[in-house]
């Protein structure tokens, strides 16, 4: 015998939704060691003269196609690492409280999705380097969060980052002299669509175990 039940609305979602989010302690060491591996490549990079500045990802260039991967650990300078240090800890560390886990997936997805965007729109015979692509790609995934999921707390976060970095992403959109507003384009689009897809992973998850947890036929 089936178990019916109506569909809930997006009100009833929220009425239904908590305040209180999973904490995880794995997430936040994680975060810690994809910082030091950043400012280790950073040192290593000034005593070898900034040569590392060419391993990013050159726009359209096959042979040079896996510099999406390593682009993101490369800086030109210190401040470059220091200025983009700062927003990833804070944002990160918010993704991070839901474990190791999901700060790996929507990093990975964010480096990969948002540095192949900018390998197919980037500039020609130039090296992007640097995180900032995965900062707004962790700025957004936190705005739109809360939207797919209908978590109340998970939307106070999203509309807290909106007030903070909001202006700070749209303004950095605007071509700046050497800086790849294409990557915080790409890394912004992956934020939203990581987002999304692991909203609609959990909802399905949270049925199953509903679904089990009920023992309807």
């Amino acid at each position: 015998m089936s178990d019916e039940r109506p569909e809930r609305t997006w009100t009833q979602h929220l009425r239904q939704a908590s305040f209180k989010a999973p904490i995880r302690s794995d997430g936040p060491i994680t975060l810690g060691a994809i910082v030091l591996v950043m400012w280790l490549v950073q040192v290593a990079n000034a005593l070898d003269g900034y040569r590392l500045d060419r391993d990013g990802i050159y726009a359209r260039n096959i042979t040079r196609f896996w510099g999406i991967l390593s682009s993101p650990f490369i800086h030109a300078s210190f401040q470059h690492l220091f200025d983009n240090t700062i927003p990833f800890v804070v944002l990160g560390l918010i993704i991070a409280l839901q474990g190791a886990r999901r700060l790996l997936i929507v990093t990975g997805f964010i480096a990969v999705v948002g540095g192949f965007g900018t390998w197919l729109i980037g500039p020609g015979n130039a090296s992007t380097i640097g995180a900032s692509g995965i900062v707004f790609g962790y700025a957004t995934y936190l705005m739109a969060r809360g939207f797919f999921d209908r978590r109340l707390w998970e939307l106070a976060v999203g509309m807290l980052v909106a007030l903070v970095w909001g202006a700070v992403l749209l303004a950095s959109l605007a071509p700046h002299a050497g800086i790849s507003w294409q990557d915080h384009l790409c890394g912004a689009v992956a934020g939203v669509i990581v987002a999304w897809r692991l909203a609609r992973s959990d909802q399905r998850h949270a049925a199953a175990v509903a679904g089990a947890g009920s023992g309807a036929a």
